[in-house]
């Protein structure tokens, strides 16, 4: 007969920080990113794929995790304005000479069916998954929005673990552990883990 002793003893459990900010948006940027480096060189994640918009935060970020493959995703051209992009042209060239990635492309979560929605009021499978992950705040939508398009861009593999950082808005405020996979085979991604992440929000 097994004792609850060994039992317990049997259990396979890891014992991690969660970093949880009292309020989402861009105030949290600098705490986040210090405490996802040392999360990353704790755990031995390499690869970092991070949201931003005009490039403040992938700045930031391509300066934090210069010895990380990072990889920072824009809004797709057309996001707000016809035909715009939004990546200020100092920021990118910034990103670029610290040795990170851009990636501006179709949003792996959007896509047509927001033109459906628009056009005919009619909600689709892909933006249902979008509301459905945005009950854990915005970032974690968008963490798995980039982490699909980084994976479909081949700028990170998906046969190990890799930490998405993203925000509510502007800046950065979540960030999840991740097992990648392409937007074709979305049911192999996997949200390992909660890094940090706003209590409240929206």
């Amino acid at each position: 007969m097994t004792t609850k002793s060994s039992e317990v003893r049997k259990m396979s459990a890891v014992e991690r920080k969660t970093l949880y900010f009292t309020a989402p948006g861009r105030d949290n940027t600098d705490a986040l990113l210090k405490f996802v480096k040392e999360y990353a060189e704790a755990t031995g994640i390499n690869h970092i794929v991070v949201a931003s918009t005009t490039g403040e935060t992938g700045v930031k970020a391509s300066e934090v995790f210069k010895n990380f493959n990072v990889v920072v995703v824009t809004h797709h051209a057309g996001f707000r304005e016809l035909g715009a992009k939004e990546l200020i042209e100092e920021n990118r060239l910034k990103i670029l000479e610290n040795g990170a990635h851009i990636l501006t492309a179709t949003h792996a979560l959007s896509s047509v069916e927001r033109a459906i929605r628009k056009e005919f009021g009619t909600l689709q499978p892909l933006e249902l998954v979008a509301h459905t992950l945005r009950r854990l705040g915005e970032g974690t939508k968008v963490c798995v929005e980039i982490t699909l398009m980084a994976a479909d861009a081949g700028l990170i593999p998906v046969d190990r673990d890799i930490i998405a950082v993203a925000g509510s808005s502007r800046g950065a405020d979540t960030a999840l552990l991740i097992k990648p996979a392409n937007a074709s085979r979305f049911f192999d991604l996997k949200i390992r883990e909660v890094i940090a992440k706003p209590r409240e929000f929206e």
